[in-house]
């Protein structure tokens, strides 16, 4: 199997955090705005494009906060994701302009029913995937040193 690269946006202000936010049979789900990088595509071109497709806005990149493995074999959904193994690269971005309520992602994810912000000191309220990243950005937001490879986390 084919290991897949995905690049992911942080994007927090106020002390809250942009996610999309999706929902399937066991209800909303939110996630952190990104997908897979396409053949010929470097990191940040395919953030840009993912966030666009996405949240409908245009992202200025920062340095790259966090490296995810999701080896799905060794995670709860590992019924229908057993053969999947992605690295995720986590940045710090900002947004190019305001979210208003105009702006529409141009191509969402399937499962995908919005945006939303939520506040960093409610995240545990949530199912935010992935869930072990939430400590991570909280530490990070307080101006906290945490570790860039977090491993096989989900």
């Amino acid at each position: 199997m084919d290991i897949r690269n995905s690049v992911k946006a942080i994007i927090i202000s106020e002390d809250k955090v942009l996610l999309t936010k999706n929902q399937d049979n066991e209800g909303f789900f939110y996630l952190y705005p990104g997908g897979g990088q396409e053949h010929g595509e470097t990191f940040h071109h395919a953030l840009i494009r993912e966030c666009l497709e996405e949240i409908g806005h245009s992202v200025e990149i920062g340095k790259l906060l966090h490296i995810r493995e999701y080896i799905g074999k060794n995670h709860e959904y590992s019924a229908f994701d057993y053969h999947v193994h992605q690295v995720e690269y986590y940045f710090v971005c900002n947004l190019m302009n305001e979210i208003n309520n105009h702006t529409k992602p141009t191509n969402p994810d399937a499962k995908q029913v919005g945006i939303e912000w939520i506040a960093l000191n409610e995240l545990h309220n949530y199912r935010v995937y992935p869930r072990g990243l939430s400590n991570y950005i909280k530490k990070y937001n307080d101006g906290k040193q945490t570790q860039v490879y977090l491993g096989d986390i989900n």
